[in-house]
């Protein structure tokens, strides 16, 4: 540093210092050199010296070595010999003892790997224990020990795998044949059901015995006989059926448990196995989108279900803690409520009421195969409840279907009888009796028509369907009697009437049809108390009984009786008006014809022929519809009469339309629907007679004076409609007595006519004023 950081030159002058250095250095070496190479030349001439006596030195040792070599070889040989003997011997020796120290193990080990072989983990896992804790301590100096050791663990965990994936196989297996496992445990329990239900059966016979009739006991042997053979064909039968343990091997589930126990991962086995058969629930729970519209896919996904809970409900019994009863039994409930909730869906989907009631036949086999395993199955009866609503409800809609192809069909006439036969099958088919016609010889007619035997055989045969989804709901006779009556009222008050009353209305439904369709429904029912036996019959519940229903067939026909008769009604009163618009009267005609109008006579006598055919009616029935054809006839030839597009009438309309007033008085006083008393029918057209009275009589001085009194002689003639006519009458009189102010009498009557319009008018003035 200081010669850098000196003066420029400093570094030229330290050069040439070093420089003077480096020579004083060499001239010291050299005399270094010059002083020791004659010690060195001496040493070297030492050595030629001696070289001579050291090649004689040599070649007397060779010599000496050679002869002692020769002399020496057999003594050597002899003496290795003997060395390697004992080397032998000694190592002999050892290998013996170490060997009987590694047989042992090396002979576990063979049997470890034999055990690997033939597949027998378990007792591969005992013998690695063996191994660990007993043998290979002992020799764990060799490195073949230490191979094994190393081993052992891969040995492991190949079980674990192996066993593992064992498992899963199995798994798999289960959830092929899951289906086929739950077809035969619901196959079982129904053959023990039908076993129990013989066996019932037999013993209901047993009590029944008469022990002292020789006819009796040959029966009773050919029954035992019978029994004997159905018992016999019930054992080869479930024989043949094979049981859960023959359709799956349980040992990889064994095994694996033991295999996870021994190696300390006992509730890792635990948890993945019941995580795989949740999974495996959830796809077993999973329905197929169209299982609602066979019965083959409601029958597969009950057959998965209880196979699966078969197989859980196995491994329960048979395994120590890997499925408790409490995991079954969540299991189980979370299953339950997805299974309603999957059959609530589905079933909501089926509209055949047979596929219904084969889905009801498999839920109470299904509910009764899981029971039999001790699965709480109540909220599956809950949910049949629920369906049962359905079923009605599927069976209403085919029984409507029933019931209009049945009124279709119908002829809507009496039933024709020839002979005792033809009458005793339509007494077979429905109750009815009659000691009046049975009086009556053959040939002859029954009142009601052919769809009122065939209504009440579908009545009866849907009270069958009905009780079939009653069968097997574990439900008291009672319940059932009540079930059966809350549907059949259902289908008279609901379907049948409904199909009543749509009929009714049908527009080709005519008066004759009304009437007959009023008396089938009094003939249905009088069959209601009929159809109450049957059903008692069947349920043999009285009807007693305080809890019992009642049928509300009665309501239903008077209502659907009371709908025709509206209809008879509302179709004579069309007719009538059909009859009225046909009417074409000259209104300005000058004199009358001397006759009732053609369309009047033709309505009259349509109207007799009509309630001539009412004479099968009740008294009421006919009497009302006469009385209410009379009534709109007169209603509606008073607003023909008033029509206010009607502007003038002339005195020989007035005198034409009087005469068909008469007739039509004559038609109500002919008595054409018997049972009125005095003039009733004949009042319907006062209103009609005291007005035309009034006009052909021209009394208005009286109508006048007496008007507002009780005793007035036209009490039924408003102020009001005897101005509308009149001023007609006065339009008239101006238009058609042109040269009236000429003649003396027409202007009297023409100032009468003017003179009774004021007085008319200012009483019906006083009227508004008073109302």
């Amino acid at each position: 540093r200081s010669v850098y950081d000196d003066q420029p030159n400093a570094h030229q002058r330290f050069m040439e210092k070093l420089d003077a250095c480096i020579r004083n250095h060499d001239r010291e070496i050299e005399k270094m050199c010059n002083f020791h190479h004659q010690g060195f030349v001496d040493a070297i001439t030492e050595l030629l010296k001696v070289r001579a006596n050291a090649e004689k030195l040599k070649v007397q040792v060779t010599d000496t070595n050679r002869r002692l070599q020769d002399s020496g070889k057999e003594v050597i040989a002899q003496t290795e010999e003997i060395i390697r003997c004992r080397v032998q011997q000694r190592n002999i020796t050892t290998v013996v003892e170490k060997l009987q120290l590694c047989l042992p193990v090396l002979e576990m080990y063979s049997k470890l790997k034999e055990q690997m072989n033939v597949k027998r983990y378990y007792s591969a896992l005992k013998t690695m224990e063996q191994l660990e804790n007993q043998y290979l301590p002992r020799v764990s100096q060799y490195r073949f020990c230490q191979i094994m050791i190393e081993n052992l663990p891969k040995l492991r965990e190949e079980i674990k795998e192996i066993s593992m994936s064992d498992l899963k196989d199995f798994l798999e297996s289960i959830r092929k044949h899951s289906d086929k496992i739950g077809e035969t445990a619901m196959k079982q329990a129904q053959q023990q059901k039908t076993f129990s239900t013989t066996l019932q059966k037999h013993n209901n016979i047993n009590y029944g015995r008469n022990m002292h009739s020789g006819k009796n006991r040959v029966w009773e042997s050919k029954n035992e006989i019978t029994l004997k053979r159905t018992f016999e064909e019930e054992d080869e039968h479930e024989e043949e059926v094979l049981t859960v343990q023959d359709l799956v091997d349980f040992s990889p589930v064994y095994r694996c448990l033991h295999i996870y126990s021994v190696l300390g991962d006992g509730e890792i086995f635990e948890n993945y196995y019941r995580k795989q058969r949740r999974k495996q629930a959830r796809l077993v729970l999973q329905p197929q989108s169209s299982m609602h519209e066979t019965v083959e896919g409601y029958r597969r996904y009950f057959s998965q279900i209880v196979g699966f809970f078969v197989v859980e409900d196995h491994i329960l019994h048979v395994t120590q803690g890997l499925v408790t009863r409490t995991y079954t039994d969540e299991l189980w409930n979370m299953a339950l409520s997805k299974i309603i909730a999957v059959l609530r869906t589905h079933s909501s989907y089926c509209s055949d009421p047979d596929l219904v009631l084969e889905l009801k036949n498999l839920i109470v086999v299904f509910a009764d195969t899981l029971q039999g395993y001790g699965f709480p199955v109540n909220r599956l009866f809950d949910l049949l409840f629920e369906i049962r609503d359905q079923y009605n409800e599927t069976l209403l809609k085919k029984w409507s279907g029933l019931f209009r192809d049945i009124f279709e069909a119908d002829n809507y006439s009496p039933i024709p009888v020839a002979n005792e036969e033809e009458y005793k099958i339509v007494i077979s088919k429905f109750p009815f009796q009659d000691p009046e016609l049975d009086k009556q010889c053959f040939p002859k007619k029954l009142p009601m028509s052919q769809s009122v035997p065939q209504i009440y055989i579908q009545v009866k045969e849907f009270i069958y369907a009905s009780l079939k989804f009653s069968e097997s709901l574990h439900r008291s006779s009672t319940e059932i009697d009540d079930m059966l009556r809350k549907s059949t009222n259902l289908l008279l008050t609901r379907t049948l009437s409904s199909c009543l009353q749509n009929l009714i209305k049908k527009p080709h439904i005519g008066l004759t049809e009304l009437v007959q369709i009023i008396i089938n429904t009094t003939h249905l029912e009088q069959a209601c108390k009929y159809l109450e036996d049957f059903i008692t019959n069947i349920t043999s519940v009285s009807q007693v009984t305080v809890h019992t229903a009642r049928l509300y067939g009665l309501s239903t026909f008077k209502d659907a009786r009371h709908g025709a008769e509206g209809e008879i009604y509302t179709k004579l009163n069309q007719k009538i008006d059909e009859f009225i618009q046909i009417a074409d009267y000259d209104w300005t005609m000058s004199e009358s014809d001397g006759r009732a109008s053609g369309y009047l006579m033709d309505l009259i006598n349509f109207l007799r022929s009509t309630f001539q055919v009412f004479t099968h009616l009740p008294g009421k029935v006919a009497q009302t519809a006469c009385m209410s054809a009379c009534q709109h006839l007169s209603t509606s030839l008073m607003q023909m009469l008033l029509d206010s597009e009607l502007k003038q009438i002339s005195m020989g309309a007035i005198q034409q339309f009087n005469l068909d007033v008469i007739q039509c008085e004559l038609f109500a006083s002919s008595e054409p629907v018997p049972g009125f008393q005095g003039d009733t029918l004949q009042l319907a057209f006062i209103d009609l007679r005291q007005l035309l009275d009034l006009f052909m009589v021209w009394d208005w001085s009286t109508y006048l004076a007496d008007y507002g009194q009780s005793t007035s002689k036209y009490l039924r003639v408003s102020p009001s409609t005897a101005l509308a006519l009149l001023e007609k009458m006065k339009d008239t009189s101006k238009k058609n007595n042109i040269f009236a102010q000429f003649r003396k009498n027409d202007r009297d009557k023409q100032k009468l006519i003017e003179t009774v319009v004021k007085q008319l008018r200012s009483l019906v003035n006083g009227m508004s004023q008073h109302t």
